[in-house]
C-alpha cells in the first residue's frame, strides 16, 4: 500500500515536488528525535542503524558538534549505480546536524541527492586530483567518513590523502573494515599480519603515538605520528582523531642508562 501511494504522489506531483513533500515529511516524523541518531536512521533509512550498529558511537563522538557550523565529508553516497537510489546518510546528518553542511563524493553521478545544505561531488576516492579540487572547494572539514567502495587498497590511500586536509581537532572515521578479512576487497582472513589490509594499515599507526618513545636517535616522525592523537576501534568501525601530538617522554630516551631495566622509574 505504502509504495502504490508513493507512486501514485510521484505521478501527480513529479520528482521535485514529491522530493519535497517527502523531505518535509521526515522532518515532522523526526522532530521528537532530532538528537537521536539511532531514530533518525531509521527515519531516513539509512543502514548505521539496524545492519551496522554505529550509530551509538557516533552519537557519543558528535553529541559536542551537533549544534555547531561544522563541514562533513562522506566517501560514498550509496545506490551503487542505480541513478535513483542513494543519500540516505546524507539526510540523516543534515538533520542531525542542524548548521552544518554536509558533503559526498561518489564514483557515480548523484546529482539528485543534493539540496540546501547538501552538496555532491562525482568521482574516483583513490584519484588525488579528483579528491584536491573537492577539498578546494570544502576548505576544512570537521569529519570525514569514508563508507566508500570498501577495498583495502583505496580506504588506505584515500586516508593518506584526505587526512592531512582534516581540520585540526577533526574526526576521520573507517566504516565496515570487515573487509578487511574479506579476499575480494584486498582483505586477509589467514594472515590477520597482512601488511596490506586497512586493519593492519591503522593498528600499525598506533605505535606512532609513542613515537617519542622509540630508541632511534635518526628516527623521524611521520605526518601521522605528528598528528594523530588517538585511535579507536570498534566492530568494523575505526575513529581516528586528528590533533597535535607532542607529548614528551617521561624519560631521556637518548640517554641508554635511563632505559635499562634495573634504571628505568616510571613516573
Amino acid at each position: 500500500m505504502y509504495h502504490q501511494v508513493k507512486e501514485f504522489l510521484k505521478q501527480k506531483l513529479g520528482s521535485r515536488y514529491f522530493k519535497i513533500l517527502k523531505s518535509n515529511y521526515l522532518f515532522l516524523k523526526s522532530l521528537p528525535y532530532s538528537s537521536n541518531l539511532n531514530k533518525l536512521a531509521e527515519i531516513y533509512q539509512c543502514d548505521k542503524w539496524g545492519a551496522h550498529f554505529y550509530t551509538p558511537h557516533y552519537q557519543s563522538y558528535f553529541r559536542k558538534l551537533k549544534y555547531k557550523k561544522i563541514k562533513l565529508l562522506e566517501i560514498g553516497v550509496g545506490g551503487y549505480h542505480h541513478p535513483n537510489i542513494g543519500g540516505s546518510s546524507l539526510r540523516m546528518w543534515k538533520r542531525y546536524f542542524p548548521f552544518g553542511k554536509i558533503y559526498a563524493l561518489d564514483i557515480y553521478d548523484k546529482s539528485f541527492v543534493q539540496e540546501k545544505r547538501i552538496r555532491i561531488f562525482q568521482g574516483s576516492q583513490v584519484d588525488k586530483k579528483v579528491l584536491d579540487n573537492m577539498m578546494a572547494k570544502i576548505g576544512e572539514p570537521d569529519i570525514i567518513i569514508d563508507d566508500g567502495s570498501h577495498i583495502n587498497e583505496h580506504v588506505i590511500k584515500t586516508f593518506q590523502i584526505l587526512f592531512p586536509k582534516l581540520k585540526d581537532g577533526g574526526i576521520y572515521v573507517i566504516e565496515d573494515t570487515q573487509t578487511s578479512y574479506w579476499p575480494g576487497y584486498g582483505g586477509n582472513s589467514e594472515n590477520l599480519a597482512d601488511p596490506e589490509t586497512m586493519m593492519n594499515f591503522f593498528k600499525n599507526l598506533t605505535d606512532g603515538l609513542n613515537h617519542q618513545e622509540f630508541i632511534l636517535p635518526n628516527y623521524t616522525p611521520s605526518y601521522f605520528d605528528k598528528n594523530i592523537r588517538f585511535i579507536h576501534f570498534y566492530h568494523n568501525l575505526i575513529f581516528i582523531f586528528k590533533g597535535v601530538n607532542d607529548e614528551p617522554s617521561n624519560v631521556d630516551v637518548t640517554d641508554p642508562e635511563s632505559v635499562e631495566a634495573d634504571e628505568i622509574r616510571v613516573i
